[in-house]
């Protein structure tokens, strides 16, 4: 990547990175369901308490691991490669592709649960449990969060201002194809 696509590396719109996020949903459920399968195969479908509170577990890890994999390897998931997007270092200065170290990527997926903890602490202090009313308050708690990017500089969300992490718009691949040709010399 050359100095000058360096420096113009954007931040994608809020709606670009909310898309991606739909998107995102539905990968990190294919991941789950997977975990869960094999999950239950391990206790032969136990539906024990304990066996119960490791399924929750095994998720978690399941989705940690497909993020943060995905965060360190390429910088990307599937979802965000397919939105031209990729989470960089935020003090990586004119490199803004440089990988995210383990340590950030770990702290971004754990801070990252800011999107829907909120609205399940608040679903269970005030003991609601119909899914109109979940519904209502996850989504008052995904918009709240969304919002933290309108007050952040940098457009970052919140979790990606904490874990020292940014994510940055990826040149389409015309754009990087006439960048990496040589230019050639005039007669």
């Amino acid at each position: 990547m050359s100095a000058s696509t360096a420096s113009t590396a954007g931040t994608p719109s809020i709606k670009r990175r909310l898309i991606a996020l739909v998107y995102e949903v539905f990968l990190v459920l294919a991941v789950n369901v997977l975990a869960a399968a094999l999950w239950m195969l391990v206790t032969r479908n136990s539906h024990a308490p304990v066996a119960q509170s490791g399924l929750k577990l095994v998720l978690f890890l399941a989705t940690g691991a497909y993020f943060i994999y995905n965060w360190t390897a390429s910088g990307h998931t599937l979802a965000m490669k397919t939105w031209r997007m990729c989470v960089a270092r935020a003090d990586a200065g004119a490199q803004p592709y440089a990988r995210v170290p383990l340590r950030n990527a770990i702290l971004r997926y754990l801070l990252a649960w800011g999107w829907i903890l909120p609205a399940h602490v608040v679903n269970v202090l005030l003991g609601l449990h119909d899914k109109v009313s979940n519904g209502i308050v996850l989504a008052i708690g995904v918009l709240a969060w969304a919002a933290t990017a309108l007050f952040d500089r940098d457009r970052q969300f919140l979790h990606d201002r904490l874990a020292r992490t940014r994510v940055v718009v990826l040149p389409s691949r015309r754009v990087a194809k006439a960048q990496a040709e040589p230019l050639e010399p005039a007669a």
